[in-house]
């Protein structure tokens, strides 16, 4: 059945990730282009339920390319996940003739559109909104290369200090079920161990590397864990290296929130206009019930039963590699 798509709404959902205002940016002046009015509904899926909402206009997201975070807040919403939840989100959409949805996240929020769509036959689009970059169907996530070079700054600034006192510091990075910003801060950072959800923490095998780093004279060194290690985090892992080598000056370092701030990287921008604007013309071409992404700079459409999280494989090569550079 064809569409007729003269109004959307746009929610951002979930963990905030640099380049989402870029993102409601893009989505609005795109459909403004098409003569496609715009409503922003505040805190993701709870602004529907809620009626929460506001016009966006061409003037309401300028100068919003540059800054972190999102201007329609977010949040996880728990009466979204009952179906009375979805219900009253449904009839506020019908209620403010909104003929379309796009929804900027990760995972949860692109399970909680595809129940969404398959009730009620609505219409939505998503779009990748997440710092882990843990969603099949695109090479990168919004958000992903800004905090993989947040986690990249502040490890440098860490490694003076380690160097400077001799110590070692086990650093905490965000990646609960995947570890791509762990992995790839850690070969960028010359870590000397990095441990990812993604396999098993043999403690064992980093406590014998640790013991040759000795002998080889090695004085300081960084290991980057990310949270949802199956060892137990950074401060579980410093525990053990200490209890085999009560010599060693420790430290733990949670870089924590910290990690979803600041202003997004060039990069982060044009992904979040390129994926906005996407969106609008996947919509005017009637396709729904998917994420939009970019894959070897093509975009393409991935349904959200495809889309999310625990089909972005990790790289061996990568871990391999980070293996070789720190002996």
């Amino acid at each position: 059945m064809s569409l007729e798509i003269n109004k959307i709404g746009i929610i951002t959902s979930g963990g905030d990730a640099p380049g989402m205002n870029a993102c409601i940016r893009a989505i609005t002046r795109t459909a403004l282009y098409h003569n496609i009015e715009v409503i922003g509904f505040k805190q993701g899926y709870n602004g529907l339920i809620k009626n929460k909402h506001s016009v966006l206009s061409s003037r309401s997201v300028s100068n919003i390319i540059q800054r972190g975070g999102t201007i329609l807040k977010t949040a996880r919403s728990d009466d979204f996940r009952t179906k009375e939840g979805r219900k009253k989100a449904f009839e506020n959409l019908k209620a403010n003739n909104i003929d379309a949805l796009v929804a900027i996240g990760g995972d949860g929020t692109f399970t909680g559109a595809s129940v969404f769509n398959q009730e009620f036959n609505f219409p939505v689009i998503g779009i990748p909104g997440t710092i882990d970059n843990d969603l099949f169907g695109t090479d990168n996530t919004i958000g992903y290369d800004t905090a993989l070079n947040t986690v990249i700054n502040a490890v440098d600034k860490i490694k003076d200090t380690a160097s400077s006192h001799g110590r070692l510091f086990v650093i905490e990075v965000m990646g609960k079920d995947a570890g791509l910003i762990a992995l790839r801060s850690g070969i960028a950072t010359g870590a000397e161990a990095i441990l990812i959800p993604e396999t098993t923490t043999y403690i064992e095998h980093l406590l014998k590397k640790l013991s040759n780093d000795r002998k080889n004279k090695k004085p300081s060194g960084i290991i980057i864990v990310a949270e949802g290690d199956d060892f137990g985090g950074a401060y579980k892992v410093a525990e053990a290296v200490k209890a085999d080598h009560p010599k060693y000056d420790i430290r733990v370092t949670v870089l924590g929130h910290i990690q979803r701030g600041g202003s997004p990287s060039a990069f982060d921008r044009v992904l979040a206009s390129q994926l906005g604007a996407g969106a609008i013309n996947a919509l005017i071409e009637n396709k729904t019930n998917a994420m939009v992404g970019i894959v070897n700079k093509e975009l393409v459409l991935t349904p959200f039963e495809q889309a999310i999280k625990h089909n972005h494989k990790i790289n061996m090569n990568l871990l391999k590699l980070a293996e070789i550079l720190a002996c």
